[in-house]
């Protein structure tokens, strides 16, 4: 395999690994395709090597500046769902069975809800109370994360305790 010995300065190194972490997408790839192109023989593996640019990205941008044709990155379609996608009365059913266990706090300082229901109790709730499917449901962690953004502490609720009643000072009658 011949392969021409093209050597970057390490200015010019500096310049197209910047400009390459500027650019995102479509746009990265077709800089770094020109690039690429621009080196001649040996431009992909040099490119590689010298530059730590991938050899797929490196080829698909090829792809897309021989086509014309420019492929569209779906990253909104990766991942994970949430647990709503997959239950949509989820988060109304949680609601359902804290609200009736919760009560603001008793000092009135913030908007809390605090609740004597834990993460694994209401899990089992929902089994037995709205039959969904063991499952199905997501773990104890992520109904606690969920009760955590709808709003509730899961803290034991503290009673009031009623203020002591003192006795009135008496001056005594020695004075």
């Amino acid at each position: 395999m011949f392969e021409v010995s093209i050597q970057l300065t390490d200015s010019l190194k500096k310049l197209l690994k910047e400009t390459a972490h500027q650019l995102k997408g479509a746009a990265k790839r077709r800089f770094i395709a020109q690039t690429v192109v621009a080196l001649g023989h040996g431009g992909q593996s040099l490119a590689e090597r010298e530059l730590g640019w991938n050899r797929v990205t490196i080829g698909k941008g090829i792809k897309e500046l021989n086509s014309g044709i420019t492929c569209v990155d779906n990253y909104q379609g990766r991942g994970r769902k949430k647990a709503e996608s997959h239950l949509p009365t989820l988060l109304e059913d949680i609601k359902k069975l804290v609200d009736s266990q919760s009560q603001i706090d008793p000092s009135f300082k913030s908007q809390r809800l605090y609740t004597r229901l834990g993460a694994s109790v209401v899990r089992h709730q929902l089994i037995e109370k709205f039959g969904y499917a063991e499952e199905e449901l997501p773990t104890s962690e992520t109904i606690r994360v969920k009760l955590n953004d709808l709003g509730y502490r899961l803290k034991r609720v503290a009673k009031i305790q009623p203020q002591k009643k003192f006795p009135k000072l008496m001056q005594s009658l020695s004075n």
